[in-house]
C-alpha cells in the first residue's frame, strides 16, 4: 500500500502529522537509506525501509489487541475526567486505535482494540446479530421462568423488546451467578434486562464476542495481540455464529 510519509508516521504513534513534518524537515527519517526531504512523499509500506531516528519501523495496516477491561475505566478513545481503555496500554501507540464497542465503566472482561473500522461494523452492525456472552452475578434467586422470558425477549423500556437471549442458571441462590448470551448491544442491555425482573446486576463480565473468547491468562488491565487464527475467525463472523 502507498501512502504519505508523514501520514505513515503518524498513524505508527511518532506524533502528530506537524510533528512528524518538523522531524523530517530536521533531517530524522530516511526512506531506504536517503534522508527523506518532503512529508509528501509516498512511500510503499510492503517494499520501502523507513527509519525514525535511527530506528526502523514497522507498518500494519490493522491491528487487533485483546484487552481484560478492568472495572473503572471508560471504553473512549479520550475523556477529560474518566480513565480511557487506550490509557491503558504502555508506551507509545498508533493514534488511530479505538474500542470495537463498549463495555460500562463498572463492567469488566473482554474488549477488542484495533483500527479496523470495518471489521468493528461488521462486529456490531444490529443486523449481523453477533453473539456476546457474560458471566454475571445478581441480586436475586434467578429461576427457570426467568430464563424462558430471556428467551422469548424482555420489554425494558425501548420501542422494542430485546431480541431472544440465553440465560444460562450457574448457581440461584440470594446472590445468583449466570451466564447470559445476547446478540445486541443496547444501552445497560443486560442490567435493564434484570431490573425488568425483579433483579440487579452486582457483576458482568464479558467472555466472548463472536468467535473471539478473552483470554483467562490476561489479568484485569493487561492486553496482548490477538493471534493470527483469531483474527481469520473473528473477520468471518457470519460464518462463525
Amino acid at each position: 500500500m502507498k501512502i504519505r510519509l508523514d501520514k505513515y508516521l503518524a498513524e505508527l504513534g511518532y506524533g502528530t502529522r506537524s510533528q512528524v513534518k518538523q522531524h523530517i524537515s530536521k533531517g530524522n527519517v530516511s526512506v531506504n537509506g536517503s534522508t527523506a526531504k518532503r512529508p509528501e512523499t509516498r512511500i510503499d509500506t510492503e517494499t520501502d525501509r523507513v527509519l525514525f531516528c535511527g530506528a526502523e519501523t514497522v507498518y500494519e495496516q490493522y491491528e487487533y489487541y485483546m484487552l481484560n477491561k478492568p472495572a473503572g475505566v471508560v471504553s473512549a478513545t479520550e475523556d477529560r475526567k474518566e480513565k480511557t481503555v487506550l490509557d491503558l496500554f504502555e508506551g507509545r501507540k498508533r493514534k488511530d486505535l479505538f474500542p470495537a464497542g463498549r463495555l460500562d465503566k463498572d463492567t469488566e472482561g473482554l474488549l477488542l482494540i484495533t483500527n479496523d473500522g470495518g471489521l468493528a461494523h461488521r462486529l456490531l452492525a444490529p443486523g449481523k446479530h453477533v453473539d456476546k456472552i457474560y458471566y454475571a452475578e445478581i441480586d436475586g434467586k434467578v429461576t427457570p421462568e426467568d430464563a424462558v422470558l430471556f428467551s422469548e425477549g424482555i420489554d425494558i423500556g425501548d420501542e422494542k423488546k430485546t431480541l431472544p437471549a440465553r440465560l444460562e442458571i450457574l448457581r440461584s441462590a440470594e446472590r445468583s451467578f449466570v451466564r447470559v448470551t445476547v446478540c445486541e448491544g443496547r444501552f445497560h442491555q443486560i442490567k435493564r434486562m434484570f431490573h425488568a425482573t425483579g433483579k440487579e446486576v452486582l457483576y458482568l463480565k464479558r467472555l466472548q464476542m463472536g468467535s473471539l473468547k478473552l483470554d483467562e491468562a490476561l489479568k484485569p488491565g493487561e492486553y496482548r495481540k490477538l493471534t493470527e487464527k483469531e483474527v481469520e475467525e473473528l473477520c468471518l463472523p457470519e460464518k462463525k455464529q
